[in-house]
């Protein structure tokens, strides 16, 4: 296990179902070596009594990395927060957000935060179990309760009754009745400027602002009035757009030999992406699993769009064989010259 490293919130990728797997944060910690991952939401209650070692598989490289927890009972909350810290994660952060109807029905996500009290119990019993932070992850509001004091109520409750001094705040409020998941990452309005006012009322508390984040020109504005941004869907379907907030936020020594192209770039990351592939493969991980977050890598190049195709063809998949991935990365060459396997 590699040592921990005290996770800087300026820049970090949202933790999202069936997306950030460790595959997906080994490419982005490629992309942005200063950016906090985060692991898809785990229930509390599936690392309790489920396959534990195998849900908190990380990679040592994924440093900073968070660990994103559901659930609503305190102690099942302390004792699965004590099994991540265990594994060696930076982080611990309750999901405060999430507004599908299997959450709901489990009593946790956005619904939670209409219970700040509860929350606040939650997040004193995981600081209680674990030495590292402890972190809670929201919304503006839910349904009819998004109001400027509702928000503020549970972010003061949560703080002063949790100890908690981190939260990320997705700047939409969550429908629960009426919308699918994907809509309420769309449909309600982004309103940022109440994040920053939360902020703005409580300096000592670090507010992270996430949602609809996709350019890089827009990070200045978000952290002059924020302490982090926080990019979801934007950083995964284009890991390049990751990178580009990483160097403009931190610099990139990587700048002299790319010279600034994003083909260079990604070629750079495709080539240590593919020594991690072999590695995997090797281990027993499916192709298919260590493919999907690629297919973003080479968004707006020549040849990209059958790169995808040919990453996609679920049946060659099952054959687990690098030279799939080879075969994809030919078709970016203008000599379509093979790409040379790696020793």
């Amino acid at each position: 296990m590699a040592t921990r490293r005290q996770p800087t919130r300026t820049l970090c990728v949202a933790p999202m179902m069936a997306w950030t797997d460790r595959h997906c944060r080994y490419l982005h910690r490629l992309a942005a070596p200063h950016a906090l991952l985060f692991t898809e939401m785990i229930t509390a209650g599936a690392l309790l009594h489920g396959p534990a070692q195998r849900l908190l598989q990380f990679d040592p490289s994924e440093h900073p990395v968070a660990l994103q927890l559901g659930g609503s009972d305190p102690e099942q909350l302390a004792n699965a927060a004590a099994l991540g810290a265990e594994a060696g994660f930076d982080e611990i952060n309750l999901n405060v957000g999430c507004p599908s109807p299997r959450v709901q029905k489990g009593c946790f996500g956005a619904s939670l935060m209409r219970e700040p009290e509860l929350v606040g119990r939650c997040v004193a019993a995981m600081a209680e179990a674990v030495t590292v932070p402890v972190t809670v992850k929201c919304r503006l509001g839910v349904d009819d309760d998004d109001s400027v004091a509702f928000l503020e109520r549970f972010a003061t409750t949560v703080a002063d009754g949790g100890g908690c001094r981190t939260f990320y705040v997705h700047a939409r409020k969550a429908l629960l009745s009426g919308l699918s998941p994907a809509e309420n990452r769309t449909v309600p309005p982004l309103m940022y400027q109440r994040a920053y006012d939360l902020k703005a009322r409580h300096p000592h508390l670090e507010i992270v602002v996430n949602g609809g984040i996709r350019e890089v020109t827009e990070l200045d504005i978000h952290l002059g009035a924020a302490d982090g941004v926080m990019v979801g869907r934007a950083a995964y379907q284009k890991p390049l757009l990751l990178a580009d907030m990483d160097r403009h936020l931190f610099g990139a020594r990587e700048d002299r030999q790319d010279g600034g192209d994003d083909a260079r770039r990604a070629r750079r990351i495709m080539d240590a992406y593919r020594h991690y592939m072999i590695r995997e493969l090797d281990a027993g991980s499916r192709l298919a699993d260590l493919t999907r977050p690629l297919l973003g890598l080479f968004a707006g190049q020549p040849g990209a769009r059958r790169f995808r195709r040919i990453l996609s063809d679920a049946p060659r998949l099952k054959h687990n064989d690098i030279a799939l991935v080879d075969e994809a990365l030919a078709v970016l060459r203008p000599s379509g010259a093979a790409h040379e396997r790696a020793a």
